[in-house]
């Protein structure tokens, strides 16, 4: 009887075929899996009887409106990373916060029925205040609308809990460089929910990138989508449960904003009260990767120009910009070349043609193109490039290798115990969503005019400066304030 072969050899090698079927080169498939099997290794001998991690979601989601009409759930970040958490070794799940009581009680009842990494006893609270002052909760989960990450991530540094918030990281500048500021003052480990960069298409990527199998990076294209129009919508009355008051936090009392289903939850992203619009929904990922690829993560762009399709100015209509643009520069110009463009669009340009395997158009992800007609494509699942070889021809021995993750979670439990700064740490989260916040700032109050950025000193300067700089910051609704 044939039972195949069962050496470690073996494993990868049918292994690796699945992974290459899945678009990657088969060298790098092979790479991926031995680092996926060390991991593993590390993993079991660093865990023993005594190693669990306690830990508490703040911010749950699971959005009541699809529940009610039995609809699937739709972005809900908080529950996806809160059963991501609970999935990891030695970890469990303690508590769960949320401001709306029944998406708390749908989480607890999620936790209390897990087979692992819950358990009966789960808390059910509604003031993240009351998670923090636990001292036996080691870490928590961040899952909130934008708006209320910075906050909470200050006070859990400062209450001796690691984090693990989603992206975008903040909803200002100002409030990144305070994260930053708070995480090297307490040590904590903060991972951003960039998971991209555990990814091994994305890395693929930026590694070929950065050892220049493109050449020089002329221009850089995320394509990530369209903001909805939708309004002017009615004020409906609170539903029961829901402390609405408490989730508006620091932007703006119920009289400057009555409640809709349609400004919480889910859709939170296209106010730019709360959020970003898709600038911070998916530039956060797809900017990063960028960065990531142009080693850019202690620094970012010096100069950025913004347009876009003018939003509704209803106070009950979303208005975040429907389509939009902003193309920055980056300072990486060598032997008389012009530094890197960054072009990051709602649509893709007239004339795209980027198509995968099927032919189908693809119209969400990252184009490098670089000198002689050379291109790398990327994004969740689809690796391309102009040349076949410019993926499958293996990297020299001296070439620069970029952090492998390969479970962004896990990656964030592992740095808690080794006390290392995770793959997407407090640093790479502040400088990718700054990018997005500064193309969110040129497209919404200076259309059409570059303004000049030091990504040094975090400041603008030249034209228009002053004015600029002042929406670095916003300010706080009492008594809300950043604790940094």
């Amino acid at each position: 009887m044939n039972h195949g072969n069962l050496s470690r050899r073996g494993f990868l090698a049918r292994s690796a075929g699945g992974l290459v079927a899945a678009a990657l080169p088969a060298r790098y498939a092979l790479e991926c899996l031995v680092h996926a099997q060390e991991n593993q290794a590390r993993e079991r001998r660093r865990i023993g009887p005594n190693d669990r991690i306690v830990m508490a979601a703040i911010g749950t989601g699971t959005n009541r409106t699809h529940r009610r009409n039995n609809e699937p759930l739709r972005g809900e970040r908080g529950y996806a990373i809160m059963n991501d958490a609970m999935g990891q070794n030695g970890v469990q799940m303690v508590a769960v916060c949320d401001v709306d009581r029944p998406n708390a009680d749908f989480a607890a009842n999620r936790v209390k029925t897990a087979e692992r990494g819950g358990g009966r006893d789960c808390q059910v609270l509604t003031d993240y205040r009351e998670v923090l002052r636990n001292r036996d909760i080691d870490a928590v989960t961040i899952g909130t609308p934008d708006h209320w990450h910075a906050i909470i991530a200050i006070a859990a540094m400062r209450a001796g809990k690691d984090v693990y918030c989603e992206k975008p990281l903040t909803l200002t500048l100002a409030e990144g460089k305070a994260l930053v500021r708070t995480q090297r003052e307490t040590g904590q480990v903060l991972q951003t929910g960039s998971q991209q960069r555990s990814d091994r298409l994305f890395r693929l990527a930026c590694e070929l990138v950065r050892n220049g199998r493109v050449g020089h990076v002329r221009k850089i294209t995320t394509l990530i989508g369209t903001n909805p129009v939708q309004g002017p919508f009615q004020p409906e009355p609170v539903p029961e449960g829901l402390d609405y008051n408490f989730w508006l936090g620091r932007t703006e009392g119920p009289d400057a904003a009555p409640y809709t289903t349609n400004r919480v939850h889910y859709n939170f992203r296209w106010w730019y009260q709360y959020s970003g619009g898709k600038m911070t929904d998916w530039g956060a990922h797809h900017n990063d990767i960028a960065q990531w690829a142009l080693g850019m993560d202690n620094s970012g762009p010096v100069s950025v120009q913004g347009t876009g399709q003018a939003p509704s100015a209803d106070r009950m209509s979303y208005n975040c910009h429907p389509q939009f643009e902003a193309v920055y520069t980056y300072a990486n110009g060598r032997n008389g070349q012009e530094g890197t463009q960054l072009v990051c669009r709602s649509n893709p340009p007239q004339g795209w043609s980027v198509r995968n395997r099927t032919n189908q158009v693809l119209d969400n992800g990252i184009l490098f193109e670089g000198e002689g007609g050379k291109w790398i494509f990327v994004n969740r699942g689809n690796i391309l490039a102009s040349e076949q070889r410019l993926l499958d021809d293996p990297l020299g021995q001296d070439a620069t290798r970029l952090e492998v993750s390969q479970n962004h979670m896990g990656n964030f439990i592992e740095c808690m115990r080794s006390r290392r700064a995770p793959i997407a740490n407090v640093n790479v989260g502040y400088r990718s969503v700054s990018v997005c916040h500064l193309g969110n700032i040129a497209i919404r109050f200076f259309p059409g005019q570059r303004l000049t950025w030091n990504p040094q000193d975090e400041q603008f300067t030249g034209a228009n400066a002053e004015q600029a700089n002042t929406h670095l910051d916003r300010p706080y609704r009492a008594p809300y304030r950043l604790e940094a």
